[in-house]
């Protein structure tokens, strides 16, 4: 057999995560006993909350330990739910809600029962680095529509009209984002709404980073304008971020009921029901009342924010966006003449600072700087950079 017929054609276009391989070498450094100043994580550096924790526990040692139903244990779905009227003003039922392993899993799914061969999906750009991969797994086709740092890296009701065509079946927007951390107002989504509805274009709406905003902002789902978008939305979330449970893996979606169905049908057949030890965890955590919690961390998050923008305004050859939400900040770093691949390579291998080149979102001037580690390590991070940014072009 030749070798080059022993994968699926749908393979070919499919990358390796570069976010996971830029990662997997600075762990191999930090190993080695070199001190890594971790700059790439896709991950808050808080623990998962004790009581949450206390939670996971008590399912173990109580026994439950076996399959649940496909789409979730009925009291998640019921408090998934409850989430969804309080903070979202969505009104989904446990039959429109499937919990996933991750909110990732979710994404995957929602494309994967919504796309058809040679379909396109419009994805803004830069991009988390999964989305055009899953649609191209999905046989579908990703198009891009670039934005500008002077909007915010946000898409502009214009240009997305300017992309529609006979065989757009997809928007995929991302508020708060990764990688830029841009936060879509109120006005700009009942406008992009609008377009998708007239249009009859289903939007992913991934609201992974909804409780990391800053500067008084207030997290809007574009499901919540009126019941035709809300037939074409599938609403994306999970407690990877928010509770800081990432290796949980614990997501959901919530769509109009035929979506859902659909989904269940995928999930019965593929990964059947998540974790049900990080549902009981779930539980817990949706069942807390949050302020506290919240508050503290977005809090942290703010100020960490805040000391790295007025560090990097004072470095020459980098040039950032402030983020409003999430915890990356995007940077163009094309006065340094190097693409992004190379800027992160040099940066970890000299000063032994790691973070993500831009080239993994659709950017190859830019890289993503994440604040997601202590003050302790930023102050130490800003002064590595600084001093590799005065070495570069010398």
């Amino acid at each position: 057999m030749r070798i080059d017929t022993r994968l699926a054609e749908r393979l070919k276009e499919v990358r390796h995560s570069s976010t996971l391989l830029i990662t997997s070498k600075a762990k191999k450094l930090k190993s080695e006993g070199f001190d890594i100043v971790n700059l790439a994580a896709g991950e808050p550096d808080f623990d998962t909350p004790d009581f949450v924790k206390a939670a996971g526990i008590e399912a173990i040692k109580s026994g439950f330990t076996k399959y649940t139903p496909t789409t979730g244990i009925p009291e998640l779905k019921e408090l998934i739910s409850e989430k969804f009227k309080k903070d979202n003003r969505l009104e989904y039922g446990p039959n429109q809600i499937v919990v996933s392993c991750g909110a990732k899993h979710s994404i995957f799914n929602a494309l994967f029962v919504l796309v058809n061969p040679k379909d396109e999906v419009l994805i803004p750009q830069p991009y988390w680095v999964s989305y055009p991969e899953m649609v191209n797994l999905c046989s579908g086709l990703p198009r891009f529509i670039k934005t500008l740092p002077e909007n915010d890296f946000k898409v502009t009701p214009r240009q997305l009209k300017e992309q529609l065509n006979s065989k757009t079946k997809v928007f995929i927007l991302n508020s708060p984002s990764n990688p830029t951390g841009c936060v879509y107002t109120e006005d700009e989504l009942r406008e992009i709404a609008g377009i998708c509805v007239e249009n009859k274009i289903f939007v992913i709406s991934d609201e992974i980073y909804e409780k990391l905003i800053y500067d008084g902002l207030k997290h809007i789902s574009i499901a919540g304008f009126n019941k035709d978008i809300y037939d074409l939305t599938i609403t994306i979330n999970g407690l990877s971020k928010s509770y800081s449970m990432t290796g949980w893996r614990i997501g959901y979606l919530a769509a109009a009921p035929d979506i859902a169905e659909a989904v269940s049908r995928l999930q019965d057949h593929s990964t059947s029901n998540p974790n049900s030890i990080a549902q009981k965890a779930a539980v817990a955590a949706l069942s807390y009342p949050g302020g506290d919690f919240f508050s503290k961390v977005v809090y942290e998050f703010q100020n960490r924010r805040d000391y790295c923008m007025e560090r990097l305004t004072k470095m020459a050859k980098i040039k950032a966006v402030k983020p409003k939400g999430a915890f990356y900040i995007f940077c163009d770093i094309s006065k340094t003449g190097l693409k992004s691949s190379v800027f992160a390579e040099r940066l970890l291998g000299e000063k032994y600072v790691s973070l993500i080149p831009g080239d993994s979102f659709g950017m190859a001037n830019y890289i993503r700087m994440s604040f997601a580690a202590s003050m302790e390590q930023l102050k130490k991070g800003m002064d590595r950079l600084r001093g590799f940014l005065e070495g570069v072009g010398q």
